[in-house]
């Protein structure tokens, strides 16, 4: 019915009849009050009814439903014309009450028209209890609506009606619970097709997955286009389809989603709600890369029956699997090698770097290893560990067996290198060093020559008890090849390589003795003193000249090997017996009037360092660096000074810094070499920081690199290349230069960048480890310097490590840390530098393969292009594995994983759509394991295949195409 509340209608005083509020009945006869008017038989009727004031409670559209009856005009006697069977519903809107019974206003101006109601039935027949009602409902809205509340009025102008009731509501979208997220109570929009956007909030123990989590109410209150959801957090399980349940003890779930709570696996547990992994048991662990549904395991026990076969000095251990592999399938075997004395409880130490294990020591999968390089007579254990993927999470240390064995006497290693100390027509004199593994008492030496246009067939065979031997008896300008071995009571060790010596010729002697003639004094009138003199002298100057013309011959056929003739090999100037023999050996002595002092330039170990010119007899006057040896030294440092020009005397190449001479008989004694105008690399490159092209850059690396292939050569290990000891002249052409560093290691740590844990001067931040470590000093340690050198170039001139300390950067290199690229470095130069860097030197490449990809690179600048991501960790496989086939020989995915061995793999490449060696040169880890190559050290081959596959790609960009 119509509220109690008296609505406001048109005064009497302004009409004779108007609404009237009166008792009634509904349809079903109940008693209500209602309003009714019926003055049809009044001309213009205008009777207005309002409402009181209705607040809109933050609604934007308003529904009002009507309950009326309406008298069909027809069925009224005598009605007139201006009879109507319809009424108009207005509303006002306002922010305050402005109506009341004497402040009302009945114009219809203030208001706004919603419609003009028409009843669908109206009643005419009257029984005897009244009228015969037919209810008529009507709904109308209007909106939006932005006062605080609103006035309804109705409006009659000629019907004979009855309002029975008005009900005034608006809609809302319920709170509701949805997709695991709560949705407040929503109003609908200010039209009927309005969408109002309602933001979710996760329920308690959710989280987001797809944001923004939104739903939407349209105008009829109701939810429509759900957007975002959530899902039940990890150690919470979805319940009754919106609740996240805590998972109960004994069960986990260990990531957030729609899954369920699972059963603890074996040998694990949880003891609260809410588990998001279970607990392994005491003595019960997971790996790293283990899943929390997988069991825990434990380690395994120690190998058994160890079996051994001694050989000389070299081993072969076998032994049974544990018995208990901790529930696991990667159980590996690591092998512990001491070497000890008599009394072994005390004085073991771990074995020597140079003894060899096959296939390895490490990570052994099989049950047997080939151990050699073992000392002779010497007694040795072994301790085999058996480990898996949870052995580094044990606090015990790994289960092993043990076994002690004593090897047997061996013969001696080979000689490495033979030194011709002398020439003569018809005979030479050898030196070489005492095998680096005796293995016992040398007895004697074998040496074995014949000449080398003949066969091997007719060598002649010669003993000798020192390591120096004089061979006689030989053909004037005839090259011999010749090797030599040594002997212990075990026997005879193996051969030396071939290596090629060579006689004098007649004219080659006969030149010595006309250099020998002004050297004799006297005159005509001397008679025959003057010819006895002569014969004497000539016999004796040949001797002694014999020995010095060594560098006449040692520049064209010092030490090369039958493969490749003509190659020299660098000889040692502290080999000699007098050192200083070896500066005139090598170094051309040089007049001190042709020498010009100009300036100072720097100050070297020694003494200063000048800038000069040298004009030598009919040569043109050029400019040249000299270092000079300061006054006051004493015979050691003399021979010291001149060693490195001993050193450098032996050199003839582009790249590597030119001896003009030295000055030994007058003071100061010089070293004299080519000037370089820009000076040192490192210091070069900082004051023009930023000014060269990354061609430009990769030239200069190309040089040193071809410099040291040079020296690699002549088998001589640099042991200091830093680019502080890169010279570099006007054209940006570098030199390598210093080679001193030799007579730098003994016992003064005065200088802390050459600290060294075995006492000693060492370049720590440009030295390999085992080079800081055991003094392993090879060409492969000179590669990871050259890397570091590489490192420098690319940042122009950065301090390796920055501020690191040496003991910091021996810790970081051992825990495998690496320098990071340099800003706008390419991958590809990054990539040489980390194959430069691998810790197991056989693993680096040779100057020979940089120099090679230096070429490539520089021949296809475009692969310069693909610079590292500096927030990503950088690949460490090698760039230059010699073991990785080229990709270009391959016509198929299925030939290509042939060749790697690789081949189980096949229908899993295949299958999902790597056909060709194209999509395959694409390929990331991530499509390894989608595709179920699952195994670390497959996917590590694989990928180091693909690497090497993107490389050549790079360096050949047609070779796909």
């Amino acid at each position: 019915g119509i509220a109690a509340a008296p609505w406001l209608k048109l005064p009497p005083s302004l009409r004779k009849k108007t609404w009237e509020e009166v008792s009634g009945y509904d349809e079903n006869l109940n008693t209500i009050r209602t309003y009714q008017v019926c003055n049809v038989f009044e001309p213009s009727q205008n009777n207005w009814l309002l409402t009181t004031f209705i607040d809109r409670r933050g609604a934007q559209r308003i529904y009002v439903e009507m309950r009326f009856t309406v008298r069909d005009c027809s069925s009224i006697p005598n009605v007139p014309g201006s009879c109507k069977e319809t009424f108009n519903l207005y509303y006002y809107e306002t922010d305050s009450v402005i109506a009341t019974k004497g402040t009302a206003f009945w114009m219809e101006a203030p208001y706004l028209k919603v419609d003009t109601i028409a009843a669908d039935e109206s009643f005419s027949q009257v029984d005897f209890g009244g009228r015969l009602m037919k209810v008529n409902t009507e709904v109308r809205s209007f909106g939006p609506l932005s006062q605080n509340g609103f006035y309804l009025a109705f409006q009659d102008y000629g019907a004979c009606m009855s309002l029975l009731s008005v009900r005034v509501f608006y809609k809302k979208c319920p709170s509701v619970v949805q997709n695991f997220a709560i949705f407040p109570e929503t109003m609908t929009g200010a039209e009927s097709t309005s969408l109002v956007i309602a933001r979710g909030v996760c329920i308690p123990n959710s989280e987001e997955v797809d944001v923004p989590i939104k739903l939407y109410c349209n105008g009829d209150g109701e939810w429509m286009v759900p957007i975002g959801r959530c899902t039940c957090k990890a150690g919470f399980e979805p319940d009754n389809g919106n609740v996240c349940r805590a998972c109960p003890p004994g069960t986990f779930k260990a990531s957030q989603g729609e899954g369920l709570c699972l059963q603890c696996p074996p040998n694990s547990r949880s003891t609260s709600e809410a588990a998001t992994i279970c607990v392994c048991r005491n003595g019960y662990y997971r790996a790293d890369g283990d899943l929390p549904d997988m069991p825990c395991t434990s380690v395994p026990s120690g190998p058994r029956n160890v079996i051994s076969i001694v050989n000389e000095t070299s081993v072969i251990l076998e032994w049974h699997p544990p018995r208990e592999t901790g529930g696991r399938d990667d159980v590996l075997y690591n092998i512990v090698c001491k070497k000890c004395r008599a009394d072994r409880q005390t004085h073991c130490s771990h074995c020597d770097d140079n003894v060899e294990f096959v296939p390895r020591q490490v990570g052994l999968t099989e049950t047997r290893v080939f151990i050699s390089n073992l000392m002779a007579h010497t007694l040795y254990t072994f301790e085999i560990q058996a480990v898996n993927g949870v052995s580094n999470k044990s606090p015990y240390p790994a289960q092993h067996v043990s076994i002690d064995i004593t090897t047997n006497q061996a013969a001696p290693s080979i000689i490495p290198i033979m030194h011709q100390v002398s020439s003569t027509m018809k005979s030479f004199t050898l030196s070489w060093p005492q095998p680096e593994q005796p293995n016992g008492i040398i007895l004697d030496y074998e040496l074995r020559f014949y000449e080398k246009d003949l066969s091997e067939v007719n060598s002649t065979v010669m003993k000798s008890q020192t390591n120096t031997a004089r061979v006689d008896g030989l053909k004037p300008g005839t090259v011999y090849v010749v090797q030599v071995r040594a002997r212990t009571v075990a026997g005879f060790g193996k051969y030396s390589s071939k290596m090629c010596f060579q006689t004098l010729t007649d004219e080659d002697y006969k030149s010595e003795l006309r250099e020998q003639l002004p050297l004799i004094a006297g005159s005509a009138a001397a008679g025959v003193v003057f010819i006895v003199s002569l014969v004497a002298i000539s016999i004796v100057c040949s001797r002694k000249r014999a020995y010095s013309k060594e560098a006449v011959y040692s520049d064209k056929l010092q030490h090369y090997s039958t493969g490749s003739p003509g190659m020299k090999i660098y000889i040692d100037p502290f080999t000699y017996e007098d050192p200083n023999e070896a500066v005139h050996e090598f170094a051309k002595e040089i007049d001190v009037s042709t020498v010009k002092i100009e300036e100072v330039i720097g100050a070297g170990e020694f003494g200063e360092v000048y800038k000069g010119r040298l004009k030598l007899p009919g040569k043109r006057e050029i400019y040249v660096a000299i270092k000079t040896l300061k006054a006051g030294y004493s015979e050691k440092q003399r021979r010291d000074f001149l060693s490195e020009a001993s050193i450098m005397g032996q050199f003839d190449h582009p790249n590597i810094i030119r001896l003009e001479g030295v000055v030994t008989k007058s003071r100061p004694v010089m070293i004299v070499t080519e000037f370089m105008e820009n000076g040192a690399l490192d210091s070069f490159l900082r004051q023009n920081d930023g000014q060269f092209t990354v061609i430009q850059l990769v030239g200069m690396m190309r040089g040193i690199a071809a410099g040291m292939k040079y020296l690699s050569e002549m088998n001589y290990v640099h042991r200091d290349l830093a680019a502080r000891n890169i010279l570099v002249n006007s054209n940006l052409v570098c030199k390598v230069s210093d080679f001193g560093l030799s007579r730098y290691l003994q016992d003064d740590t005065s200088d802390p960048t050459y600290t060294s844990s075995l006492g000693g001067k060492i370049p720590v931040r440009w030295t390999s480890p085992e080079a800081i470590a055991y003094r392993k000093f090879t060409s492969a340690s000179d590669v990871w310097s050259y890397g570091i050198v590489m490192w420098e170039v690319m940042s122009f001139g950065e301090r390796p490590y920055w501020d690191m300390s040496n003991q910091d950067v021996i810790n970081a290199i051992e825990q495998d840390y690496r320098l990071p690229p340099p800003m706008d470095c390419p991958a590809t130069l990054h990539q040489l530098m980390l194959d430069c860097w691998q810790k197991d030197r056989n693993a680096r490449p040779r100057f020979n393969d940089i120099v090679n990809t230096l070429d490539k690179l520089i021949r296809n600048p475009t692969s310069l292009k693909a610079f590292m991501d500096l927030h990503f960790p950088l690949p460490s496989q090698p760039l230059l594995d010699r073991s990785i086939p080229d990709f270009n020989a391959f016509s198929s995915v299925e030939e290509w994983l042939g060749a790697i061995k690789m081949t189980q793999y096949r229908d899993n490449f295949l299958n999902s759509g790597f056909t060709s060696l194209q999509l395959v040169a694409q390929m990331t880890s991530e499509d390894l394991l989608r595709i179920g190559v699952t195994l670390a050290g497959h996917q590590k081959k694989i990928l180091n295949n693909v690497q090497s596959m993107q490389l050549q790609m790079s360096q050949s960009p047609t070779a796909l195409a």
